[in-house]
């Protein structure tokens, strides 16, 4: 492999117009794409083989006039001190808001009068009209949206509190201008780690150029695939992260070759061929944990991870070819000033060690202490992770300037906080001899079970095979009460339809949640067995090892557990919440430890690979297992440090979305990314090595034989190349050999 890329990188260099005119072509066609596309619809959201997901389907079937994937919208009312929603003036002014809904848009499917179907609240202080419509929320055009707001509005000018809920109103999540910080603070750290702007500004922005074909292509075939509006959004996230990091690693080596004194040409190829080797395998492993996100069955999650894989392979596509041809155009240039006058001067000078190396010395003097220390304090850390409560955020999470929220509260303390998340129970009566009868002990059954406040009289459609049940819960939907009673609900309708051959499923926002998150709960260690298995096998390819691969996937299941903890203590205990943006506390998204996992796992081990490679190429070449950790921590931990400082940036730019989802998957992958680069990466793994010495590179000789040779380290290049393994780089300086003696 190495020679292959050695070879790309020096036509990629050579023919380097060619090779930027073909991506810019490739931006500009995305971007064409992107623009002429129709606006993108709202993603459905099924979970195929579950109770929810088979009432929903019947719902359609047999009512198709009831809109049930549309969007909705509760337009609620709450009287003056001293005042009635049912005083004349009040109610009168509640009809004329219905009124001017009604005829507002023609995407509107029903208004409901709150005075004839029993939505106002038994203390006459609140009351709401329910608003559904034909088409999802993602189709409402703009005019219907300010037609909602307008009529809200002016209903306020009566003297009424008057706020909206329900999804009528949602939008795309903004990231507001941290995002833009996140990319401000990369810049910065380049700036720092390379000392030029040439060189600096080179990852960025063939990063911001994969981000943009990919992002483009998304949103052109958004409509086309049914892709909801945030997987563009992690897109963006995670490939401007890795599209800087990968060509952050390759430039770093094409200096560090320039600095031994080859030709430019030369020495991008050889950065390609070894860097470039490392990206490939840091990439595959990405790629493999999002898209075995497929493995769960949803939809949504197997497209935002094929998204997401898309514009990673974009980004190691950028890396290996138009990364060198950039370094083509920038010429010396991207070396630093005193580089090049050294360079000139033909200064060659006794490199000092840098921190990297000292660090390293440390770990080797100390490795039992280093690690006891990291293991134990994320030991620590991931503590909060055993009070893990999931579900799905409801308007409940939703700050308290929005009115959304405020309509939610309102409701809550009108009509208790269940009325936030009814259930919808469907009856299916067609094989069934008495289809009324049935029904009637449905509702009776209900309305014993603990925890429920309210059962509404059955409705049948046309054909009267089918009835739909309201039932309201005591708590809020995300409560443990609620699921309970969902899990009642569905107990007594196993007896039901043994007795009585009435079918009865439990459907409804709150049930799909429960659903949505058991199917998580069930689908994670699978999930976990299918990724590190893979990545297992492809780090024992590239390391010919078994202990470090063993040693890698370990240490990313310690740093996941711990950002898992520091999520939970955050966002669901509120532990410095409002520092982060957290208003309401609550249970942690039903999606995000298996995405986390997914995505930390992929990042987890571009520290692995980038880091370790460059141990495993100095231990071949002829180094002492010791002098070869420090050999790998002087050329890489700087750039790990400055990939991961990026990485981080990015990631933590995205807190500051309007979006709960998005604000808690960037806080996730932000934390889980220092965890695991500075703690793990960083201190552990050094210090696993150093005790294991060299048995960390054992392989059995069956298993050598087996596997195949993709040579990462480049010594088939370099034999290629009529080098002895003393020439070119790794070998440490005398000083080091000297103190590492005496460790």
């Amino acid at each position: 492999m190495a020679t292959f890329l050695y070879k790309l990188g020096r036509f990629a260099f050579r023919r380097r117009r060619y090779v930027a005119l073909v991506w810019v072509a490739l931006l500009a066609l995305a971007g064409f794409g992107a623009a002429s596309a129709s606006t993108a619809t709202s993603s459905s959201f099924s979970i195929p083989g579950t109770e929810a997901q088979k009432a929903f389907d019947l719902l359609e079937q047999r009512f198709p006039a009831t809109s049930a994937d549309g969007a909705t919208a509760r337009v609620v009312f709450k009287a003056p001190d001293g005042e009635k929603m049912t005083d004349p003036a009040n109610k009168a002014e509640v009809h004329k808001v219905a009124d001017e809904l009604k005829s507002g848009s023609d995407q509107i499917a029903s208004v409901t009068d709150p005075y004839t179907g029993k939505a106002v609240s038994k203390d006459g202080s609140t009351a709401y009209v329910s608003v559904s419509y034909k088409v999802s929320s993602m189709e409402l055009t703009d005019a219907t949206r300010d037609d909602l707001q307008d009529v809200g509005k002016a209903a306020q000018q009566s003297g009424l509190t008057v706020e909206i809920g329900g999804d009528a109103l949602q939008v795309m999540p903004e990231t507001g201008a941290t995002e833009i910080i996140g990319v401000a603070i990369a810049a910065v750290v380049l700036v720092i780690t390379f000392g030029s702007l040439i060189a600096a500004g080179l990852p960025l922005l063939t990063a911001l150029i994969g981000v943009g074909i990919g992002v483009s292509t998304i949103t052109a075939l958004a409509n086309v695939l049914d892709l909801g509006s945030t997987t563009s959004t992690l897109a963006m996230m995670i490939g401007l992260a890795v599209g800087i990091d990968y060509a952050l690693f390759i430039v770093s080596r094409y200096r560090a070759e320039l600095a031994e004194g080859r030709e430019r040409d030369e020495a991008a190829g050889r950065a390609v061929g070894t860097a470039g080797s490392a990206v490939v395998f840091a990439g595959l492993t990405v790629v493999i944990a999002l898209v075995g996100l497929a493995v769960v069955n949803i939809p949504m999650l197997s497209k935002m991870g094929f998204a997401a894989a898309g514009t990673v392979a974009i980004a190691v596509l950028i890396a290996l070819t138009l990364v060198p041809a950039m370094m083509g155009f920038a010429g010396k240039r991207v070396m630093g000033r005193k580089a090049r006058k050294a360079a000139e001067a033909e200064i060659k000078t006794e490199p000092k060690p840098n921190m990297g190396t000292r660090w390293a010395r440390f770990v080797l003097r100390k490795p039992v202490w280093v690690l006891l220390v990291g293991v134990i304090g994320l030991g620590t850390i991931a503590v909060p992770a055993a009070s893990l409560e999931m579900g799905l955020p409801d308007d409940g999470s939703q700050p308290t300037s929005t009115t959304q929220r405020r309509a939610y509260d309102l409701l809550s303390d009108g009509f208790g906080p269940g009325f936030n998340g009814p259930l919808m129970v469907v009856v299916d009566t067609a094989n069934s001899s008495d289809g009324k009868t049935a029904v009637n002990r449905v509702t009776d059954d209900i309305s014993g079970i603990p925890h429920v406040v309210a059962v509404s009289p059955a409705t049948f459609n046309k054909a009267g095979d089918t009835a739909m049940i309201t039932v309201v819960p005591q708590d809020r939907p995300s409560s443990a009460e609620t699921e309970n009673v969902v899990h009642a609900i569905r107990d007594a309708g196993t007896d039901i339809k043994s007795d009585t051959g009435a079918e009865v499923l439990v459907t409804g926002s709150t049930a799909m949640n429960i659903d949505f998150s058991q199917k998580m709960n069930d689908a994670l260690l699978p999930y976990l067995a299918l990724v590190v298995g893979l990545a297992f096998l492809l780090l024992m390819v590239v390391f010919r090892s078994v202990l470090v691969p063993l040693k890698a996937a370990l240490g990313f299941l310690l740093s996941v557990v711990a950002a898992l903890g520091a999520v939970v203590a955050v966002f669901q205990w509120g532990w410095l919440g409002s520092l982060f943006g957290v208003e309401q506390t609550g249970p942690i998204m039903s999606m995000m430890p298996i995405f986390m996992v997914g995505v930390v796992f992929g990042l987890a081990m571009d520290y692995e690979v980038f880091l370790v490679t460059r141990m495993r190429e100095a231990y071949v070449h002829g180094e002492k297992p010791p002098q070869a950790i420090v050999t790998g921590f002087r050329h890489g931990a700087r750039v790990v440090t400055a990939a991961a400082v990026i990485m981080m940036a990015v990631f933590a730019g995205f807190i500051g979305s309007s979006e709960s989802m998005i604000k808690m998957i960037g806080f996730s992958l932000a934390i889980a990314v220092f965890f695991d680069a500075f703690v793990v990466r960083m201190a552990i793994v050094p210090a696993v090595l150093a005790l294991l010495g060299k048995r960390a590179w054992w392989l059995p000789r069956w298993l050598d034989r087996l596997l195949p040779n993709v040579d990462v380290e480049g010594e088939g290049l370099r034999k290629q190349l009529g080098e002895t393994p003393s020439d070119g780089e790794g070998h440490g300086d005398a000083q080091g050999e000297r103190e590492l003696t005496r460790v």
